[in-house]
């Protein structure tokens, strides 16, 4: 899994062959979620509200970065780490 961000334990990951819309993958203990990066809606899985809202305020933060990795994805380019939250 192309790993992009990681802190507090949640693991922010973009696949290669993905679909659209833009995307990004949570893992945090034994969730999993999608969500989306036009507006942060969670399109498959869940994750604990606390934790939702973390990454919501994360992706918030780096929307554009976000954008920046799913072109990469669609022009088969290596993906960049973004920042964790502080």
């Amino acid at each position: 899994m192309p790993e992009i961000s990681r802190f507090y334990g949640i693991i922010i990951a973009m696949f290669f062959d993905e679909h659209r819309p833009p995307h990004f993958h949570v893992r945090y203990g034994e969730y999993e979620a999608v969500v989306q990066i036009s507006d942060f809606a969670v399109t498959r899985g869940s994750l604990p509200p606390r934790t939702l809202g973390l990454v919501i305020e994360w992706a918030a933060k780096h929307r554009a970065e976000l954008l920046a990795n799913w072109e990469a994805i669609e022009n088969r380019q290596p993906l960049r780490k973004i920042e964790p939250l502080d």
